[in-house]
């Protein structure tokens, strides 16, 4: 839909158009100057020509525009597809995670600190979702290093991420 700006453009640019149709009619049928008639013409080819710029420009945005929404239409579709590869990918990683959890023997509690120590959470913050102590996180993080067979944190995190860098 045209903007209410190039609308009133065009009707202020019809008027001028047969406004001075009705004068050169009217110069013509008094026998005024050939260049008085001139100009006439020249006001209303003019004013004719920017009617079919505005038009044509019209059309060129309304492609321009239609365009865009289809490249838009392709992006959402390529990411959705992205979204659903990443999603897959997710998926098959966190059974990845859960089954060597389970080849480690770690009880459904210190799967769930795993993946908080995973996940890049402090003692303090586990223990404030746990509602337990730190002292307990400590502990049970201990366990799942020495059933892991590492020796912290960060060696913890590497061996289920040094693979992906």
């Amino acid at each position: 839909m045209p903007s209410l700006k190039i609308i009133f453009t065009i009707v202020v640019l019809l008027l001028v158009m047969a406004s001075n149709t009705m004068d050169l009619v009217n110069d013509f049928a008094e026998k005024e100057p050939l260049w008085h008639l001139i100009e006439e013409v020249i006001v209303i080819i003019m004013a004719f020509g920017l009617i079919a710029y505005l038009i044509i420009n019209l059309k060129q945005q309304k492609r321009n525009l239609e365009i865009l929404r289809q490249e838009l239409q392709s992006k959402d579709h390529s990411l959705e597809k992205t979204q659903s590869i990443i999603q897959n990918a997710r998926k098959k990683y966190s059974d990845v995670i859960h089954q060597q959890f389970d080849d480690w023997h770690l009880s459904h509690s210190q799967q769930e600190i795993a993946l908080l120590l995973l996940k890049g959470l402090t003692f303090i913050e586990i223990a404030a979702i746990r509602d337990t102590k730190e002292k307990t996180v400590r502990q049970q993080a201990s366990e799942i290093y020495k059933k892991a067979g590492v020796t912290g944190r960060h060696a913890f995190s590497a061996w289920f991420f040094e693979d992906f860098l």
